[in-house]
């Protein structure tokens, strides 16, 4: 049986662990949090990431955790309404779609038959033409037959076996940063948001949720390289938002108290190989579309899908199952990488006159003739890259 080290317990290494099982691998997944990560962010599944989850048997128990939300209401300053759409269309998905918290969809992926080393990663990599011995920080060592970096934008299986990670990385010019803040500063499954000149602020509360999420979604500042630590954090966020209007304060209080502030660049990965020898890449580490295309989680499971998928057809031949894969998920990962500048140009707006444009759209988009076309014609690119690959057999 074939030993598979997985680094990361994220919607990629879970899916990847699952998959690999149901082909007769022996996968472990070795992941640094203390135990599974139950928060996140809201997350879209769709196209053919929602036909992995079909064979998978887990589209059901998805749909459950629906974050159920409603409406998405644009804000001034003052917090009076400038306009308001249907949470489905602001989010770009068609029918059949499904948005989840991530917290809730990495718990449904995760399977028990697998072992999993939380508090624990890689520290160094020490690879042959048989298999790959690997240390861990705890300072352990053991031998794998393959390994596969599932561990995010900044892996750690990458900077081991590729090199540094900036020289993969294409930053977007912009910075985003999450957190968990009190439910009374949002409103129950309504996405609030408040633009601003080369920043904007959204809240929502998902169907009885005891907290709110916050997002912060900023034009990226010089100074943005003192991020690393939780001060420096609040301290970019802070400069960032300076002066903004409506709850923006309030929030900022709140982000600077919650205990999972992210705050990062929004950042592309682009490889031009995801494998060397018996170390590979999935997801975010191998691919990376950024938070604005709105297809991380669907890249994450439908390449886990398709690795395993090859290395299984391969049969023990490592490098011919890594490099089907690479040429199944090329053409899919460049349509949906592609989708990322297009939205960031409609979710940070330049000036206050581009503002007042899109919510003016956005208010009289219900009223006017041919709207369904309209609407057809914004999601239709997302619609496209979200199904750009034929999935192989599960079997």
């Amino acid at each position: 049986m074939t030993d598979v080290l997985i680094s990361g317990a994220g919607v990629a290494g879970s899916a990847l662990a699952w998959w690999l099982r149901h082909h007769g691998f022996r996968p472990t997944v070795v992941e640094r949090a203390p135990a599974s990560r139950d928060g996140g962010y809201k997350v879209d599944v769709r196209g053919a990431a929602l036909t992995v989850l079909d064979r998978m048997g887990l589209a059901g128990r998805v749909r459950a955790h629906d974050t159920g939300m409603r409406l998405a209401r644009f804000l001034d300053r003052r917090g009076r309404q400038l306009a308001t759409m249907d949470a489905a269309l602001f989010g770009g998905r068609s029918t059949g779609d499904v948005e989840v918290m991530r917290g809730d969809l990495t718990r449904i992926l995760r399977t028990d038959d697998v072992e999993h080393r939380f508090g624990d990663s890689i520290s160094a990599l020490d690879a042959d033409a048989d298999g790959v011995d690997v240390t861990f920080a705890r300072g352990d060592r053991r031998r794998y037959d393959l390994v596969v970096g599932a561990d995010g934008l900044h892996s750690t299986v990458r900077r081991l076996a590729f090199g540094p990670g900036s020289a993969h990385l294409l930053p977007l010019g912009h910075h985003i940063a999450v957190c968990t803040v009190p439910a009374g500063l949002a409103e129950d499954r309504v996405e609030l948001l408040h633009p601003e000149p080369g920043r904007t602020v959204g809240v929502y509360r998902t169907s009885g949720a005891p907290d709110a999420r916050a997002l912060f979604l900023f034009r990226s500042p010089a100074d943005a390289t003192d991020a690393g630590d939780p001060a420096g954090r609040r301290a970019v966020l802070d400069r960032a938002f300076a002066g903004a209007g409506w709850r923006v304060p309030e929030l900022l209080a709140a982000a600077a108290d919650a205990p999972d502030l992210y705050l990062d660049a929004m950042s592309q990965v682009r490889m031009p190989r995801w494998s060397t020898g018996r170390v590979g890449l999935v997801g975010d580490a191998a691919y990376a579309a950024s938070p604005a295309s709105g297809q991380g989680t669907s890249l994450g499971l439908v390449g886990a899908y398709v690795l395993a998928a090859a290395l299984a057809e391969a049969a023990g031949r490592p490098a011919d199952g890594f490099a089907a894969y690479e040429r199944r998920m090329r053409r899919f990962v460049d349509a949906n990488q592609a989708l990322a500048q297009r939205n960031l140009k409609g979710m940070v707006l330049g000036s206050a006159g581009q503002i007042r444009v899109q919510t003016t759209m956005l208010r009289l988009l219900p009223h006017l003739p041919g709207r369904e076309r309209m609407v057809d014609r914004v999601a239709e690119p997302i619609r496209r890259a979200a199904t750009a690959i034929t999935l192989p057999d599960a079997a």
